[in-house]
């Protein structure tokens, strides 16, 4: 995260978010910077959530449906806010699961792949999403943002405090690429509300 924090207070200012064009576009212009920090943070969540693997091998049917073999939470914090228990009670969120943990790795790693594909095959920047892709675009922005979020531990520290962090504190960059991501995820949301209130 490193190369992340020297590029914060860029970030903040290059951004101009995306914009509707038609019905069905949504259309955004990203900076270098913007790209590498973009395709580097997508990376880091498509190879965490592999970490988690499946030995459907044992068991073609299980891999057929979606079921997992991973009945227990992962023990990686941030992995875990990815993946959280769908229940308080153990045993009913073990089982839940092990039914659908697999689908929904499969689908966050679409969406982070979705992001980086899409960064890097655009050599000025320029990027236009469809409907879908652009729903794809805010949940892998916002799996990026709970990445963060645990690094940062915001469910202590407010806002207010992050702001406080001194300049040559790492945590500051995050700090800063959280805000941006956050404000590019409401930027597109406004974007798809656009089309809805029109």
């Amino acid at each position: 995260m490193g190369n992340t924090a020297t590029r914060r207070s860029r970030l903040m200012k290059e951004s101009h978010g995306f914009t509707r064009h038609g019905e069905e576009l949504f259309v955004a212009q990203f900076s270098d910077s913007e790209k590498e920090v973009l395709i580097n943070l997508s990376q880091q969540i498509i190879e965490l959530l592999a970490e988690r693997v499946d030995h459907n091998d044992q068991d073609p049917l299980a891999a057929m449906v979606g079921i997992t073999f991973h009945d227990s939470p992962p023990d990686d914090e941030v992995l875990l806010r990815l993946l959280p228990n769908a229940y308080a009670d153990g045993v009913d969120a073990s089982e839940f699961r092990r039914y659908t943990e697999s689908v929904l790795r499969t689908k966050k790693q679409a969406h982070a792949m979705s992001i980086r594909t899409m960064l890097m095959s655009s050599e000025d920047g320029s990027i236009e999403l469809n409907h879908d892709l652009a729903n794809a675009w805010l949940g892998g922005i916002n799996d990026i943002r709970l990445a963060l979020g645990v690094r940062l531990n915001v469910e202590k520290n407010t806002h207010e405090e992050l702001e406080l962090l001194a300049p040559d504190d790492p945590m500051r960059g995050v700090y800063g690429v959280y805000s941006w991501l956050g404000w590019l995820q409401g930027n597109l949301l406004q974007a798809l509300m656009d089309g809805l209130e029109s």
